[in-house]
């Protein structure tokens, strides 16, 4: 029974990764407009640095545009400002509190690096899913150790974590490649 709840526990783990995993995905720049691409920016407004989520509505119009619905009309120029520098390319446009941002078309050379930035995040969530596998080795072989489980069931537990592990690992690479190919999209 406590070795279901070990390997219910590390799956857990696992699915907390590849939903990190997918959110830091999320916040490429494809071409498409997505909420999440503003998900880094933030916002200096009421004395502190603030999420732009925490200040404003964010939603897709058109398929490469963004609308932006400030709710305090004191701070649209300060969210106007955070959006240009925040490094994402983008240049909103203001209309009283509401800001609507047009993607620019990406070429192949950005389509490139932003590849090469979801593989970095690809390899971060591979070696997150490795350090649970291992620590799931370690309860194994000291359950082991300490003859709270025999050889065979610790065995039979270690490939069981082991395949869990696989198929976290395949999942993160079909993820990335489902991305690879979105960016990549002409």
């Amino acid at each position: 029974m406590s070795d279901a709840l070990k390997l219910d526990d590390l799956r857990r783990r696992m699915d907390d990764i590849i939903t990190a995993f997918k959110h830091e995905l999320g916040s490429l720049r494809t071409g498409r407009a997505s909420v999440n691409l503003l998900e880094p920016v933030m916002i200096e407004a009421y004395g502190s640095v603030v999420p732009i989520s925490q200040v404003s509505n964010i939603s897709v119009l058109e398929p490469r545009m963004l609308s932006i619905s400030v709710w305090d009309r004191s701070i649209v120029v300060a969210v106007e400002r955070a959006i240009r520098n925040s490094g994402l390319g983008l240049n909103p446009i203001t209309n009283g509190t509401n800001l609507r941002v047009p993607l620019p078309e990406l070429n192949e050379e950005h389509r490139r690096k932003l590849v090469k930035v979801a593989h970095q995040y690809a390899e971060r969530a591979r070696v997150a899913v490795r350090y649970v596998r291992r620590d799931g080795m370690d309860d194994l072989k000291k359950a082991e150790k300490d003859s709270n489980i025999s050889q065979d069931e610790g065995h039979n537990l270690s490939d069981k974590v082991q395949k869990l592990t696989d198929d976290y690992v395949a999942e993160v690479n079909e993820i990335l490649t489902s991305k690879e190919a979105e960016i990549m999209e002409v």
